[in-house]
């Protein structure tokens, strides 16, 4: 059923399409208004500045996009996206060593956020109805009785106006829509954040041929985690770094940090690189040929502006993706919190006869429901930095706790799931968003393997060998369970 004439999108990245493929079913018209010229290929814009760096688009974003374009998956991986078993095509830098290689639960696409977002707006394009408008800059909202009913901005030829049935704000961590509903008249949302000072750098790489390739490097992902000791060390110890994978027989090669100086130059990542903790990385790195310079990120604070929590639903106006609830990027939740706003947006348009109050508050409410999963993924780990700042702060006594207490849980559940298949089920699904890490730490049976887990450890009866030697070369044995060879 029809709801209204034209819905007018703010904003051509990944959630404003996403947003896009949700309303267009249900009004006439659908224009996308975007800053940027949008490529015709996959290329970088300066709109998306952190295409730069590499992009996990999470099974639930995945299933989300597919239920709003069926059959994207398909279109991604037949473009150069790549279907990957993290535990089986992952080299993996743990604790003590090297994780064992095994087939696990955990599955992903990879490529890059150039490719997703270029077959998603390949989609979008041929949607009947779907228009775009870029080169344009969004200067403002129309109001009236309290409903936002159109929009301005700004081109070649000077402002214009366009009269909407429903507004998308997909304008990211940057948007000003709050500030015209508080201009408007509206009541200003009380803001959540956490800001735990990540900076990321990352340098492209054309990768060997794999026919060229020595049989050591099996591996098509390298995650090197920050270190667990407290002994003087370099820096570049407590990096979380990645050799990530993309089309096109190219890798990312990314640290992070938080709250650490990062390097900014070539010369400065080639001896951070250097310093790390397997010279493995390093190798990867030298057998490569780079092809970019070193892009920094630092734009990386937790961000939730709480619509759902005024007294009334701003009327006229969703709000997905950044513009309402922005996630430290380096979790990887972003583009996939988007998405699944955008099918939730597309299930409540459904259900709908009219845009009306209802409608906009129920929105909201389901909206919030479905943050809460990523919000409480990301506030586990930054609250627990005393570099943080933020409303979301922690009291000391906390931090010291979740200090205390990040490392044994995590090689617990790390541990527990080499061994234990249900174990290593419910941890895909947190990592995937689909399951909050409280679930699953109450769940009984996930407790109960942690204790067998734990018994075994104590009698040094593990199933499964960890901890290879960091320096040496990733083992490529596989440890799946009646498959070692």
């Amino acid at each position: 059923m029809k709801l209204g004439k034209r819905a007018v999108i703010l904003g051509g990245s990944m959630a404003g399409l996403s947003a896009a493929g949700a309303v267009a079913p249900y009004v006439d018209e659908v224009i996308i208004l975007e800053r940027d010229e949008l490529p015709a290929e996959a290329q970088h814009r300066r709109g998306v500045p952190q295409s730069k760096h590499p992009h996990f688009l999470l099974n639930s974003g995945r299933r989300a996009i597919n239920a709003l374009f069926p059959g994207y998956e398909d279109d991604l991986i037949a473009a150069g996206g790549m279907p990957l078993t993290a535990s089986m095509d992952t080299a993996y830098l743990e604790g003590p060593g090297w994780a064992p290689r095994k087939q696990g639960a955990l599955t992903m696409v990879y490529g890059s956020r150039l490719l997703i977002e270029r077959v998603l707006r390949d989609r979008v394009r041929a949607l009947p109805g779907v228009v775009f408008r870029e080169g344009v800059t969004v200067t403002g909202i129309e109001t009236k009785d309290g409903r936002v009913v159109g929009v301005r901005f700004a081109g070649a030829s000077g402002e214009e106006r366009l009269e909407a049935d429903l507004v998308v704000d997909a304008l990211g961590r940057g948007s000003s829509v709050s500030d015209w509903l508080v201009a408007a008249g509206g009541a200003e949302p009380p803001v959540k954040t956490l800001d735990a000072k990540v900076t990321y750098v990352s340098r492209w790489y054309d990768i060997p041929d794999p026919k060229t390739r020595s049989a050591s490097w099996w591996w098509q992902h390298m995650v090197l985690m920050p270190s667990q000791e407290k002994d003087d060390h370099p820096d570049e110890h407590d990096y979380l770094v990645n050799f990530f994978p993309i089309e096109g027989n190219r890798s990312i090669a990314c640290f992070g940090s938080w709250g650490l100086p990062m390097p900014k130059t070539t010369e400065e990542f080639e001896a951070s690189a250097d310093r790390l903790r397997t010279p493995q990385f390093k190798a990867a790195m030298t057998a490569s040929e780079p092809t970019s310079e070193v892009h920094l990120t630092r734009s990386t604070g937790n961000k939730w502006r709480r619509y759902d929590r005024l007294p009334k639903a701003p009327l006229g106006v969703v709000f997905v993706g950044d513009s309402i609830c922005a996630f430290n990027p380096f979790y990887g939740q972003g583009m996939s919190s988007a998405a699944i706003s955008a099918r939730l947006l597309r299930e409540r348009l459904d259900a709908a006869s009219a845009l009306d109050e209802r409608f906009f508050a129920d929105f909201l409410k389901r909206q919030a429901k479905e943050f809460q999963v990523p919000w409480g993924m990301a506030m586990a780990r930054d609250r627990g930095y005393e570099c943080a700042t933020g409303t979301e702060v922690a009291p000391a006594w906390v931090r010291r706790i979740l200090a205390a207490m990040t490392w044994p849980m995590f090689n617990l559940i790390t541990g527990a799931a080499r061994e234990d298949a249900v174990i290593d089920e419910h941890f895909a699904r947190v990592f995937n968003m689909d399951e909050s890490i409280v679930a699953m730490m109450l769940n009984p049976r996930v407790l109960f393997g942690f204790a067998r887990y734990k018994l075994r450890a104590w009698f040094r009866r593990e199933r499964i060998p960890y901890g290879f030697d960091g320096q040496a070369e990733p083992p490529g044995t596989n440890w799946t369970p009646g498959l070692a060879s």
